[in-house]
């Protein structure tokens, strides 16, 4: 009699001793045994596997009676064992069984029955060992889903990043649908409301995923990522944020709470969610969002051990988004300083039309500047902190005020950075004397700056450097430029080291670039730019832009500052100069000269007669003190200002005279007169300069 004519629990079969292993083998065996015939149907079972009746079973074929979802592929994984092709050891499927609902994961063994002719010949069936190992396969889910998102939350520290990793690790292995939502105020850097959230709280949604077998919309919400909702009260959501406990919520047509909410209703339709998991994102009591996890179609339904993992999973996320919150609020606040203390528009200068693009990023300590300077000519400067936060944007604002006072003092861009490096090298003494408690104690500082000085008569920029790029220059004919300007140390580097100008002669119309080092990052930094700046007939900002549009991604998120400049010349019609002879009657002369030029401007006579007096005291303090050449200039623009050079190296200084003086009172009337004045040295001398505010300035 063969085993397919055995039936289903009854005595030894023949063979004696075979007959008695088989009997006892089935009764005593640890795990589930099913003998199949060479159509691969159940001949004998024992009732090791819960849900199989083994009388219900015998006579269906293996696939239908466990009603595999590959049931070709393991016919033919039988049959290749049937024909000789060897065992199959614990090989895994996924089935249903009829007397327990959902999915089902079993551990397949198949054996061949060899018959009387031994392997060559024709087999009796087979031998199938089965273990229902669903609930370690949904632990090992479990296991595995969870450090998914320990592995990839975290990592971040924007939140749409961090929500999107948290989707990711928990779809499709965990749930077919989930759907993260953070209270709109937290997403903008404030802080989370302390518990329960209160009413019509604004939510957004931050992210959402679900597996490719989903279709239509996510229950409940027909919004895409960055939409806004209002929790409905009475339903799981609302009560999980009021509580700050988890549900797990089945998911059926008569829902009650889904009765005022006919879109919710078509949804759940739509995608066959059956089971809802709602867990809040909450810290420290606070209420930071909501996350929604749902199953559907053939999935089984969530259990309380999957409430639990999830609320670890929303933990971890809720720690992560409080992260990027705090550092989004900080980034606010180092942007909002950064902005606030950079120029706030473009300045007007006499002979160099500007234009700037500054890129928010992480790096908040870069700025740029454009400063006037006496003579008609322009100071450019661009520099940056290393680093981010709220202590990068306050360094760079201490640094920019610094060049900006080194700057009015008229001396040359390499003493500016001499100076601007030592009151850098305070900063860090200051820094490094902080308490080790301190946060800041012990962080290094790092800063670059580029100092460049255009004069329109000479038609030179001469350019220095600390720790930074040089500018980029391409002539009006499209030729790049090179400023051979040598790099001198960081501002906070260690050491004392010389910082050497160079000087370049440029062509009216001229290009000049003064970047952050985040634009030349890369090899073709350079190149990309200067090519750009080539472009004929566009506007400097439109070659900002241009230069924008093309840098890579990483650069624009980084942060950046870039300063464009085109050089030009003061127009003849605006400047009067001329030679003065060293005579005691060169003051009364240069009076007239200068009252015949400003009538012929056709400025008040209230600054003509201003600027007589100023001119007749600088002019009478060169003949006595100073030694030729004397030379006196006017320059109009948006102000009035006079020069007045002579070949003494020597600088008067203002001092109030005494009543019984008779002299030094001059420079004393001239600081009343004048809105601004100075001195500048160079190698053939010095000046002596004022500047008179006009009247409706700006219209001449």
């Amino acid at each position: 009699m063969s085993y397919a004519e055995t039936p289903a629990g009854s005595g030894t079969p023949p063979g004696g001793l075979d007959g008695a292993l088989l009997k006892s083998l089935f009764a005593q065996s640890a795990v589930g045994l099913f003998v199949l015939d060479p159509q691969l149907r159940l001949v004998r079972a024992n009732s090791l596997v819960e849900g199989v009746g083994t009388g219900e079973y015998i006579g269906l074929p293996f696939t239908v009676a466990f009603r595999l979802d590959d049931p070709q592929g393991s016919e033919q994984l039988l049959e290749r064992v049937l024909a000789g092709g060897g065992p199959v050891r614990e090989h895994l499927v996924r089935g249903r069984l009829r007397r327990i609902p959902g999915d089902r994961t079993f551990l397949v063994s198949a054996y061949r029955l060899d018959g009387p002719d031994g392997p060559d010949g024709p087999a009796l069936g087979l031998l199938s060992a089965v273990v229902d190992v669903t609930e370690r396969e949904r632990a090992r889910a479990r296991e595995t889903a969870l450090a998914a998102v320990r592995d990839a939350v975290g990592g971040s520290l924007d939140v749409a990043t961090t929500c999107r990793a948290f989707i990711d690790a928990l779809v499709p292995g965990f749930a077919d649908l989930a759907v993260i939502e953070v209270v709109d105020e937290v997403l903008r850097g404030a802080d989370p409301p302390v518990g329960p959230l209160p009413p019509d709280t604004p939510l957004r949604c931050a992210g959402s995923g679900r597996c490719d077998t989903v279709r239509g919309d996510e229950p409940g919400r027909t919004r895409p990522v960055g939409g806004t909702r209002r929790l409905p009260p009475r339903t799981p959501y609302a009560l999980a944020v009021t509580d700050l406990r988890p549900r797990l919520v089945p998911l059926t047509a008569d829902t009650p709470w889904l009765d005022p909410d006919p879109e919710s209703i078509h949804a759940l339709a739509e995608t066959g969610a059956h089971s809802l998991i709602v867990v809040p994102l909450t810290l420290r009591g606070a209420v930071l969002g909501l996350v929604s996890l749902y199953r559907c179609g053939a999935t089984e339904p969530f259990d309380e051990e999957d409430v639990s993992l999830a609320g670890t999973a929303a933990t971890r996320a809720a720690l992560a988004i409080d992260n990027a919150r705090r550092y989004e609020r900080e980034h606010v606040i180092a942007s909002t300083v950064q902005r606030r203390l950079l120029p706030q528009a473009e300045r007007h200068q006499a002979a160099v039309e500007t234009a700037h693009v500054l890129l928010p990023g992480r790096d908040s300590g870069c700025w740029f500047d454009t400063i006037a300077l006496s003579g008609a000519r322009t100071a450019l400067v661009v520099g940056g902190v290393a680093g981010e936060g709220l202590q990068s944007a306050i360094a760079m604002g201490q640094l920019r005020t610094v060049i900006q006072a080194l700057a009015g003092l008229d001396l040359e861009p390499e003493e500016v950075l001499a100076r601007l490096k030592e009151t850098a090298d305070r900063l860090a003494h200051e820094r490094a004397a902080l308490p080790p408690s301190d946060s800041l104690h012990g962080e290094e500082l790092r800063a670059g700056c580029v100092y460049g000085v255009y004069d329109p008569f000479t038609r030179t920029c001469t350019v220095a450097r600390a720790g930074h790029p040089a500018p980029l220059i391409v002539g009006p004919d499209g030729q790049r430029i090179t400023v051979d300007a040598p790099e001198g140390p960081g501002l906070f580097a260690d050491g004392s080291a010389l910082f050497a100008p160079a000087t370049v002669t440029l062509e009216e119309g001229s290009l000049l670039a003064f970047c952050t080092a985040e634009l030349l990052a890369d090899e073709h930094a350079e190149e990309r730019i200067t090519r750009t700046l080539a472009r004929p007939g566009r506007s400097l900002q439109q070659l900002g832009d241009d230069i924008v549009y093309a840098l890579p991604d990483d650069t624009r998120s980084a942060g950046a500052a870039l300063l464009l400049a085109r050089t030009g010349t003061v127009s003849d019609h605006r400047v009067a100069t001329w030679d003065l002879a060293q005579e005691r009657t060169t003051p009364a002369t240069a009076r007239l000269l200068v009252r015949d030029r400003l009538q012929g401007w056709g400025l008040d006579e209230d600054t003509v007669e201003a600027t007589e007096l100023i001119v007749s005291e600088l002019v009478t303090n060169a003949v006595r003190y100073g030694t030729p050449p004397l030379r006196l200039r006017l320059l109009l623009d948006t102000s009035l200002t006079c020069e007045v050079h002579d070949g003494s190296t020597a600088s008067p200084h203002l001092r109030h005279a005494r009543t019984a003086d008779e002299g030094g009172r001059g420079l004393f009337i001239v600081s009343r007169l004048a809105a601004h004045w100075g001195a500048r040295h160079g190698p053939d001398g010095k000046v002596l300069w004022t500047e008179q505010d006009l009247p409706g300035a700006g219209t001449h």
